[in-house]
């Protein structure tokens, strides 16, 4: 079969044996993969990722001299089941998959492995347990991209948000395109997105964003507008205490204690924005810590694969939250599926390419530099 693999930085496409399923494993024939915005970071930094992989448990993730078909974000028709399966779909059948593969006893993450090549090939191996029916008449192109959107789900019930409360949205690649469609889906009334790159702000007023900011000539967090709950001050944080004891004390028929308890069980009283760092550059965290209002939730979306830095005192001093997103749970991804399939978000907004396996190099670098999207491989283009 044809494959792209990556060594050493440099994408390649060659001729390789089609893989024969193991015990559990299902071949796939792949009908689309996306170019997930982790695999251009992995490209030129999988040395880091895999030291940070191997402090968590995880050692057999991508090295810079491994030859790995990279890939986890894919779709594709059940071509054959190996021993030991229970055949639940028939041959033919279009699935999604959870990217792990049980290889040996062993859990694998498909295509940052060399032991569980992804879908950047004309075939793939998944797991059987691992599989998720396509709802009949669902888009290869809509399908391919449950696994993204997935991480955007789970990000965004991280965040805790209600309906009333504003989101902001740094960084309008394809994660964060993605965060804006399930926030729209999940009813968020005020949704800001930031991004430097004209396209990708457009492709944000189409998935939703409510204000789109060009952050070189304009702030997202001024556009937040002047809504209720929102402290930008120290002086107005802290004297909103005072404030209240004031007022409440003058009303000597109810204990101003019990009116309190009771307001914070209702959530009242000041409380900030939710904030997705969809960007991970070094620097992007300490900007946002610095610049949002109090009591703001930052989830960190992007993936930075260097150290970066932000000041503690200052997160302190405004008592922010944050929360650190990675993937999803099979429930994220079941829901996801089915949300994309009932048209609840609208993901074909988030493809601006389709490429063959020959174009993929080229995918690479227009990606790099801001010029797409989301792009599509479909292996059958060659």
């Amino acid at each position: 079969m044809r494959a792209v693999t990556v060594h050493d930085t440099v994408l390649s496409v060659v001729e390789m044996p089609t893989p024969a399923p193991g015990r559990g494993q299902v071949l796939l024939k792949v009908l689309r993969t996306g170019i997930c915005g982790s695999d251009l970071h992995v490209r030129v930094e999988a040395d880091g990722s895999a030291d940070i992989a191997a402090e968590v448990g995880y050692p057999h993730f991508m090295r810079r001299e491994h030859s790995v078909v990279m890939g986890h974000e894919f779709t594709g028709e059940i071509v054959s089941y190996g021993p030991g399966c229970r055949a639940r779909w028939r041959a033919g059948s279009q699935v999604v998959t959870l990217p792990l593969l049980r290889v040996d006893g062993e859990v694998h993450m498909t295509g940052l492995s060399e032991a569980a090549p992804g879908g950047y090939a004309e075939y793939v191996l998944a797991d059987e347990d691992a599989l998720l029916p396509v709802p009949h008449g669902l888009d290869p192109d809509l399908a391919a991209l449950t696994e993204p959107l997935a991480v955007a789900r789970h990000a965004v019930r991280m965040g805790g948000l209600r309906r009333r409360d504003p989101a902001v949205v740094i960084g309008c690649g394809p994660i964060g395109l993605a965060v804006i469609l399930m926030l729209k889906a999940a009813g968020v009334r005020h949704v800001v997105a930031s991004d430097y790159s004209p396209g990708r702000r457009e492709l944000a007023r189409q998935c939703g964003a409510d204000v789109v900011v060009d952050p070189a000539t304009d702030s997202p967090w001024k556009r937040l507008g002047d809504r209720p709950g929102l402290v930008t001050s120290a002086p107005e944080y802290y004297g909103a205490g005072l404030e209240a004891l004031h007022a409440l004390r003058a009303v000597r028929l109810v204990p101003w204690r019990r009116v309190l308890r009771v307001a914070k069980r209702l959530g009242a009283g000041p409380r900030g924005p939710v904030v997705f760092e969809c960007v991970g550059l070094p620097g992007v965290i300490e900007e946002i810590v610095s610049a949002t209002p109090f009591l703001s939730t930052i989830v960190v979306v992007g993936v930075c694969m260097r150290p970066d830095t932000f000041r503690p005192t200052m997160a302190i001093n405004k008592e922010l939250q944050m929360r650190f997103s990675f993937c999803y749970d099979p429930a994220d991804f079941d829901e996801t599926l089915h949300m994309i399939a009932r048209g609840r978000v609208d993901a074909r907004r988030l493809i601006t390419k389709v490429v063959g396996l020959d174009d993929v190099p080229a995918a690479f670098e227009d990606l790099a530099a801001g010029r797409e999207a989301k792009v599509l491989i479909d292996p059958s283009l060659g």
